[in-house]
């Protein structure tokens, strides 16, 4: 297993990674990622500034998941875990936990102190992942964004030992 940078030629795989999980658990609904605009042209999208995304890559140099980050709420230094897939093949290898490192790591670089996520109870094993990484339960989201109205499950870790936690927002 190796993590790298989403390049262009792996837009296409991990579209279709991430639509393929969605559908795996019935959330390939309006209101989830399923439908976002930018999902067919990940590295155009992650390729600004205060955003970023890795891939994971088995040992035949193929794509198998990846995560990234990118704003949430800025003012706040509120970063958000973003597109956080593994393929089914690819599942049960433990993958997602320096996957979601890596992208923590990024984010405290781009000068987040706090890094969010929405999620769906349907995920459980997301979840469970989440929660071993330190992530905590917020009773709703920080924005008022319309884009993932389905997600039902919030989650925020701070990537600073500085950081006030339970952060008040």
């Amino acid at each position: 297993m190796k993590i790298r940078q989403l390049h262009r030629e792996d837009d296409r795989v991990l579209a279709t990674i991430i639509r393929h999980e969605l559908e795996h658990y019935q959330l390939n609904l309006p209101g989830t990622a399923y439908f976002d605009p930018e999902l067919d042209h990940l590295s155009e999208f992650y390729r600004y500034p205060g955003r970023g995304y890795f891939v994971v890559v088995d040992a035949n140099d193929q794509v198998v998941g990846g995560a990234g980050f990118g704003e949430y709420v800025p003012k706040r230094k509120i970063a958000e875990l973003q597109k956080v897939y593994i393929s089914q093949a690819a599942q049960g290898h433990g993958w997602s936990y320096p996957l979601i490192k890596k992208v923590e790591q990024a984010a405290r670089e781009a000068g987040y102190e706090y890094i969010a996520l929405e999620s769906h109870h349907r995920l459980a094993a997301a979840l469970h992942v989440y929660h071993k990484l330190g992530y905590h339960s917020m009773p709703a989201s920080l924005t008022t964004s319309d884009a993932h109205n389905l997600m039902d499950c919030f989650m925020i870790k701070p990537l600073t030992e500085t950081g006030d936690f339970p952060l008040k927002i």
